[in-house]
């Protein structure tokens, strides 16, 4: 089946991500491993490669498109060359949705410029110790100052990807305390420079997957955030958070389609270049089996990508349809690699081998962004049921 949801564009920008990959990502990509994070110095590249600026408008430095699909193909790109592109992606899927929809003109001239580059890294702090995916019960405040010049912010924050690396984090923070009647009122959204006093970065913290990406504990002893950097209205926060989960429910769905799709390109690679018995592994009718099924299931999960992609462009992408898209795509993708894994035998527990590192990086796709648990809450919900 030909796909339509890329163009000209599109397929241009995937040749140049893909030699882009190839000579500045593969060669010290196990370094980066090793380290469990990129180099601060690679975010400048993706800057200068444009990667940061697709959806940002051309006053502010960006190329001012309105689409996903190109964040579809570095989802693409990536997966199919088994690397990542550190804790990047929270600077742009997370991070920048919140800035195009309730930053000021003035905060914009500000943070935007800088945010295209790659000078100004962005994370995004809403998880909290024993939370969880409650963010209700957060338990970091933000109090105004007596003078009304800023608010002093008290707390601490975990599961922060890019937080090692960021130079500007999106705190969410009760300002008030939650109503009888509403739990989730009070909580506001501020910009603080990780560079203030008493802003501090705790554990990098060690994960089982995306090894490359910085992961880390924040805490927030009396950090002065100017009144200027609070992002939208106060106490509105939550309504801004929920405002956004489809876009990052789609990425997870994506991402995980195409690590399934790689999957299947490293099991094929695999087996026909490894003999058993004096043949081919690809000669026996096991392995072609599992990777029929497979690739059967891939195709699946492609249409379903593919049909999210077009609805949140066209902006028609319901929570319901979003949840559904994640999960549908992460169990795909779960059942796909620990199969492509097995017919590497032995050598798919090697973390020298791109199926391993998937498989460990793949996990997490069930559980961030809403847990499938959750995501088949809300789609039971939308059944009416």
């Amino acid at each position: 089946m030909r796909r339509t949801v890329f163009n000209e564009d599109h397929e241009a920008f995937r040749e140049t991500l893909r030699a882009f990959i190839e000579a500045e990502v593969v060669p010290v990509y196990d370094e980066w491993f090793a380290a469990g994070q990129a180099p601060r110095e690679f975010y400048y590249k993706l800057g200068e490669l444009g990667i940061f600026g697709i959806n940002v408008p051309e006053e502010f430095g960006g190329a001012g498109l309105d689409s996903h699909k190109f964040e579809a193909v570095l989802y693409e790109e990536t997966a199919r060359a088994g690397v990542q592109f550190g804790g990047s992606g929270v600077h742009v899927l997370l991070a920048l949705p919140y800035l195009k929809m309730l930053a000021t003109d003035e905060q914009k001239k500000r943070f935007l410029p800088k945010f295209v580059s790659g000078e100004e890294m962005w994370a995004i702090a809403m998880t909290e110790p024993g939370t969880g995916s409650d963010l209700a019960g957060m338990k970091t405040t933000a109090k105004l100052s007596e003078d009304g010049t800023h608010y002093v912010l008290n707390g601490s924050k975990t599961f922060i990807t890019g937080g090692v690396h960021a130079d500007k984090v999106i705190v969410c923070a009760r300002t008030s305390a939650p109503t009888a009647e509403d739990r989730r009122f009070g909580i506001s959204l501020f910009a603080v420079d990780t560079k203030s006093e008493g802003y501090s970065i705790g554990r990098k913290l060690d994960k089982l997957g995306l090894r490359t990406s910085d992961t880390a504990e924040l805490a927030f002893v009396d950090v002065k955030v100017p009144v200027e950097d609070l992002l939208g209205e106060e106490n509105k926060g939550f309504s801004y958070l929920g405002h956004n989960l489809a876009s990052e429910r789609w990425g997870i769905a994506f991402g995980a389609y195409a690590q399934a799709k790689a999957a299947v390109r490293f099991a094929k690679e695999y087996v026909r270049e490894r003999t058993v018995f004096g043949k081919p592994v690809a000669h026996f009718q096991n392995t072609k089996f599992e990777l029929a099924a497979c690739q059967a299931e891939v195709d699946a999960a492609e249409a379903v990508a593919d049909r999210a992609t077009e609805a949140l462009d066209a902006g028609e992408l319901t929570p319901a349809e979003a949840a559904s898209a994640k999960l549908f795509c992460t169990e795909v993708a779960h059942r796909v690699i620990d199969r492509c894994l097995q017919l590497h035998g032995g050598y798919g527990y090697m973390n020298e081998y791109p199926i391993a590192r998937l498989y460990a990086d793949n996990r997490v796709n069930r559980i961030y962004g809403g847990t499938s648990e959750i995501m088949k809450t809300i789609i039971a919900k939308d059944m009416g049921l």
